[in-house]
């Protein structure tokens, strides 16, 4: 990829709960992947692992790095 840069991601799951961390677009891909299937999926994000339940996953949010701060920027 071009940009291996980790990305702000946060996962939504049935009941409101999310999980918020930054995980490198590799893994982000395997993880939009495996969503829609059944079971478990570990999720390696920048300060540690995290076992999924992909059936209670609701949304998948990947902020844009673009941001601004003060007036006119």
């Amino acid at each position: 990829m071009a940009d291996e840069k980790p990305q702000k991601v946060s996962v939504g799951f049935i009941g409101s709960q999310v999980l918020t961390g930054r995980v490198a677009p590799t893994e982000l891909a395997k993880l939009r992947d495996s969503l829609g299937s059944d079971g478990w999926r570990d999720v390696r994000f920048e300060d540690g692992t995290a076992a999924i339940d992909l059936t209670k996953v609701v949304y998948v949010l990947v902020e844009d790095e673009e941001h601004r701060v003060g007036f006119g920027a």
